[in-house]
């Protein structure tokens, strides 16, 4: 089975891809204008590409690495993320404080609810469930199954990313800001932790066990290993200049991150805390997500 990663490359409108087992590079594939996120079917069978100069999601096609679709959305989307059951796509609008809910099969926007202040990421759950971080608001938004707006959930100084486990008990989100991790319970929608991390924490990733946190710490141009248990960081890896987003393969044996003013992206391994290579992308190298095809 092909194991592939996707990086959204800001500054040259494109999305490169490469072979995560090789660790080479596939293709290059032109999006939008200024694409910053990327998500993934969970069957691996379209990349799904925030176009934030084009207020659009480019859907790509990965047997063939094809541009298949573009969808208008809402002004300057940051990502797109895909529902835990592929049917949806929710696009982060940055600039209208809204996400747009897109229908993989049709491709047409179905609804918009209204978030917080400068919308940023979105971790979706197993029950149909999604959170957003509003980095203008300092807050998550909680949006239910049917995507109404059902709570907002105050955290710390301009939250970012944001990721959550395979079995969806934990929801954790990047206060950039206070350089922190809130951990969210999302049964209570509460923050039932704040973990001091480091400088700038941006893009997250979890191991497939849930016993580690992977974020990138952009202020300090380093990889943080978190111990989901204590919250304290068992290791600081140094990666290329101000990381940006996280992914992790499969197994959880390597992770990837994207060095925005490097334009290249890390592959690491978490067991030895060491780069294994480093490998270059297209300008500004920002949103990146691996799928299993």
């Amino acid at each position: 089975m092909r194991i592939a990663a996707y990086v959204a490359n800001t500054g040259s409108g494109a999305v490169s891809s490469f072979d995560v087992r090789l660790e080479k590079p596939v293709a290059t594939t032109r999006t939008g204008r200024g694409p910053t996120g990327v998500g993934v079917a969970p069957d691996g069978s379209h990349v799904y590409v925030a176009n934030g100069l084009s207020d659009s999601v480019t859907f790509i096609e990965t047997t063939g690495r094809k541009v298949v679709a573009t969808v208008p959305v809402g002004t300057r989307p940051f990502s797109a993320s895909a529902s835990r059951d592929g049917r949806r796509v929710l696009a982060a609008n940055w600039g209208s404080g809204n996400v747009s809910v897109i229908d993989t099969a049709s491709r047409k926007v179905l609804t918009t609810p209204s978030v917080g202040e400068l919308p940023h990421s979105i971790a979706t759950l197993p029950d149909g469930s999604a959170f957003v971080t509003n980095s203008g608001s300092n807050s998550v938004t909680v949006l239910s199954k049917g995507y109404e707006p059902v709570a907002q959930i105050p955290v710390g100084d301009f939250p970012s990313g944001i990721t959550a486990t395979a079995k969806g008990d934990r929801v954790y989100v990047a206060d950039t800001g206070s350089g922190r991790i809130s951990v969210i319970d999302p049964a209570t929608r509460k923050v039932t932790a704040t973990w001091a991390v480091g400088k700038a924490p941006l893009g997250l990733g979890v191991s497939p066990d849930g016993k580690r946190l992977y974020a990138a710490d952009s202020g300090a141009d380093v990889l943080l290993v978190i111990d989901t248990g204590t919250g304290g960081v068992l290791s600081r890896v140094p990666v290329g200049r101000t990381p940006q987003g996280v992914a992790v393969s499969p197994g959880g044996s390597r992770v990837w991150v994207t060095n925005e003013e490097s334009d290249t992206v890390s592959v690491v391994e978490p067991a030895l805390t060491k780069v294994r290579a480093t490998l270059r992308t297209g300008d500004q190298p920002e949103g990146i997500a691996i799928t299993l095809r």
